[in-house]
């Protein structure tokens, strides 16, 4: 029987948050203010029979279908919180347990890193997939597992503050958040994204 790692149910997904998505998902593409869910599995090849089942349930989207070496991940939206909610539930049913049976998301790593050093942010800026780190901006990383999770705080910092998203990944062993702006603007987002995952139920 599988293991439900990460079951992440998103309302509206945020510009920056989708617009990352869209530089690597290679599904069909979400777009701004769309619900979405995320499913995170072990073994990795057990998620291909939950997409079947989601797929079939409702009236939903897949953007993302990978099975990495340990885990599998799937993520599907719509305009209909409904339907998402549906296909959702229909995963549940298959797997038989709830979403309170997902593990909850743990914080490896939490940091704020003022006036960022021009070299810095060159450094970062040669892995980044978003927006660029400029010098002088303040830096917020964080590392959480399971990795998905890392969308979720993703998102909830760019509901709560006017940041940039440089980079997030949330597949893998664990995931990674790099965000920047003004200091008191980081510090707002990287509140509310430690707060979204000590949160999850």
């Amino acid at each position: 029987m599988a293991t439900l790692r990460s079951f992440i149910f998103i309302d509206q997904l945020q510009a920056q948050t989708m617009c990352y998505l869209g530089t690597w998902i290679r599904g069909s593409l979400p777009r701004t203010g769309m619900a979405a869910q995320i499913i995170e599995v072990a073994p990795g090849l057990d998620i291909e029979p939950l997409t079947d089942c989601a797929l079939k349930e409702s009236e939903v989207q897949g953007g993302i279908l990978v099975v990495e070496r340990q885990f599998g991940y799937l993520e599907f939206h719509s305009r209909s919180t409904s339907a998402v909610k549906a296909a959702a539930d229909a995963v549940l049913a298959t797997l038989e347990v709830t979403a309170a049976d997902a593990m909850r998301p743990e914080i490896l790593a939490s940091k704020i890193v003022t006036r960022i050093d021009p070299l810095h942010a060159f450094l970062i800026n040669r892995n980044k997939l978003g927006s660029m780190i400029l010098a002088g901006e303040t830096l917020f990383v964080l590392e959480t597992q399971p990795a998905a999770y890392a969308i979720l705080a993703c998102n909830e910092a760019e509901k709560a503050a006017n940041i940039k998203v440089v980079d997030y990944r949330m597949i893998g062993a664990t995931g990674r958040l790099y965000l920047s702006g003004t200091e008191s603007e980081v510090r707002a987002a990287a509140s509310a994204a430690c707060e979204a995952l000590e949160l999850v139920a």
